[in-house]
C-alpha cells in the first residue's frame, strides 16, 4: 500500500466503519447514534458538539468524502473491537480507516506495540494498513 495513498484511502474508509457499526449494532439508527456519541464522551474519544440523530449517522455512513467528525469513526472502532461477532474491515479503505482510528484511540510507543495491542482477529486484516497508518502518524510528528 503506497504511503502517498494512505490518507485518501483512510478518508474513504471512514464511512465504511460507520456502516459496519450500523449493520452490527442491535438498535435503531437513533439509538446507535446516541450510543456512539455517549461512548465518545465517556471513553474520551472526542467531544461531539451535539448528539447526532439516526439520519445524520446514515448520512455519514454514505458519504464518500466530506466532513465526518473523527470522533464518530474512532468510537465505532472502539465499539467494533469489543463485539463478540469479531468484525473485520471489508475493504482496503476500511482497513486504513480502522488502523488510523486504532492509533488515534490509544498511545503506542512502537508499531510492534500497536500490533500487539490489536485484538487477535484483527492482526492479519490490519497488518499492512497498520504499518501505513504508523508511517503516516510518524510523518505528521515530524512537521
Amino acid at each position: 500500500m503506497p504511503q502517498d495513498d494512505f490518507y485518501t484511502q483512510m478518508r474513504a474508509g471512514l464511512s465504511a466503519l460507520l456502516r459496519q457499526w450500523q449493520a452490527l449494532g442491535q438498535a435503531d439508527a437513533d439509538q446507535l447514534a446516541l450510543i456512539l456519541a455517549e461512548t465518545a464522551r465517556v471513553a474520551k474519544l472526542g467531544e461531539p458538539d451535539a448528539t447526532p440523530d439516526g439520519a445524520t449517522l446514515a448520512h455519514w455512513s454514505q458519504i464518500q468524502t466530506g466532513d465526518i467528525p473523527l470522533w464518530a469513526p474512532r468510537t465505532a472502532v472502539f465499539l467494533l473491537n469489543q463485539m463478540p461477532a469479531k468484525p473485520t474491515p471489508q475493504s482496503d479503505a476500511e482497513a486504513c480507516a480502522w488502523a488510523y482510528c486504532w492509533l488515534r484511540n490509544r498511545s503506542f510507543d512502537s508499531l510492534q506495540a500497536a500490533r500487539d495491542g490489536l485484538p487477535e482477529h484483527l492482526k492479519a486484516p490490519l497488518q499492512d494498513a497498520l504499518e501505513a497508518a504508523w508511517r503516516d502518524q510518524q510523518g505528521l510528528r515530524l512537521v
